[in-house]
């Protein structure tokens, strides 16, 4: 084993370790506060975290110690840690452009989806209420924050109406529970049914606070359901979620398809990446199956042809739909052969196929020199492998 030759050297190993929040290297973020080798090839790493409880210390740990550890000369790693300064966090502030650093919270919150339209009536809670649950449905650890701050509406939808969320030993904010969701919205803090009378900064702290300051813990999916347009809340969720993804729900007909054509030009200049388009509302079905395209028919798959992005799914307006929405049960688990039911369904295994898939790795078999290679598995032990597409 040879030795390691420099601090440098060892530094440059740390880049490849990333902020899962700020999506930055440890070392572009000047994280990394000291590097010192010891004898017999023993490496002490010291890394300055935002917060002193910082969740995601765990992760920090494990990748430090991966980095250096498979440096030539490396025996073992220490990693230690201690908190930025406060005129350490303002440079880092000033260097990212943010008003605030995260906590941590949001790192264990695999994918960020927003659901937002152009404009309003176009059914995006009720989508974002079922589309949750219907990711819960299919093993997926799921929260929903209801952002629409003037007409939230995910409490009524999950039946949890303005009960309070409790506070944790470490002051942060846990999310209420139903049906398997973890929820959370402004209605929990407010008298039933008030209205909110906000200004811009005033939405910029709410938010921040919601993100921040909420212990999501570990999510395969957040959804945020947005206000209608393209206003404060939404340049707010781009500048503190750069790594979050765009669902674009739209009605069939031209004059709704313009407006949402608008929120994708917003999402674009902030940098968002457009995941898909849904369609709502493609047509009304009838208890008998009668199907009627009251708001005419193909506005969805003409905006996402012209975004170049999967039209995700179309889901017909059903009676069971409004009837649950408003009883606060989700239609895709009180009657998942639901038209809607079935479509929002399939929507949800069209999410989950677009996220990202873990590489399978192949346990490293050591074979002595002149030993035949281990047999393969008889026919008869062979499984199939793959995963599985979503199906209508």
């Amino acid at each position: 084993m040879g030795a390691v030759t420099s601090t440098e050297e060892i530094r440059q190993s740390l880049a490849t370790v990333i902020d899962p929040e700020l999506r930055r290297s440890i070392v572009e973020l000047d994280m990394v506060r000291s590097i010192e080798i010891g004898e017999n090839g023993v490496v002490d790493v010291t890394v300055s975290l935002t917060t002193p409880g910082c969740p995601i210390r765990g992760h920090f740990q494990r990748a430090v110690t991966d980095a250096v550890a498979g440096l030539d000369g490396v025996s073992h790693c220490n990693v230690y840690f201690d908190v930025l300064s406060d005129a350490q966090k303002a440079a880092l502030q000033q260097k990212l452009g943010r008003a605030s650093l995260p906590e941590g919270t949001l790192a264990r919150v695999a994918n960020i989806l927003c659901v937002g339209s152009g404009k309003g009536g176009v059914g995006k809670s009720t989508l974002t209420a079922n589309l949750a649950a219907a990711l819960m449905a299919e093993g997926k650890r799921v929260g929903v924050l209801d952002a629409d701050v003037w007409g939230y509406s995910i409490p009524r939808m999950y039946g949890l109406g303005s009960t309070r969320p409790p506070v944790s030993p470490e002051r942060k904010i846990i999310p209420l529970g139903a049906y398997g969701v973890s929820v959370m919205s402004i209605g929990f803090f407010l008298e039933e049914d008030a209205a909110v009378v906000w200004r811009g900064p005033m939405l910029h702290k709410a938010l921040t606070q919601f993100l921040q300051d909420v212990d999501w813990g570990e999510l395969d999916y957040l959804l945020i359901d947005l206000p209608p347009g393209t206003g404060d809340v939404s340049m707010t969720l781009a500048q503190l979620l750069p790594q979050a993804q765009f669902l674009i729900v739209t009605t069939p007909q031209p004059t709704a398809q313009k407006v949402a054509r608008r929120a994708a030009q917003m999402a674009h200049k902030v940098s968002l990446e457009i995941a898909g388009v849904i369609e709502n509302m493609c047509a009304f079905q009838t208890p008998s199956g009668e199907r009627f395209a009251i708001f005419g028919e193909g506005g969805g798959e003409e905006l996402a042809r012209e975004l170049d992005v999967p039209l995700l799914g179309r889901v017909p307006l059903t009676m069971p739909l409004r009837e649950h929405a408003d009883g606060g049960r989700p239609l895709v688990l009180e009657e998942p052969e639901d038209p809607a039911a079935q479509a929002i369904a399939h929507i949800a295994r069209g999410v989950i196929a677009m996220a990202p898939l873990p590489l399978a790795t192949l346990p490293l078999v050591e074979v002595p020199a002149g030993a035949a290679p281990p047999a393969p598995p008889a026919p008869a032990e062979r499984k199939p492998a793959g995963v599985s597409l979503p199906m209508a």
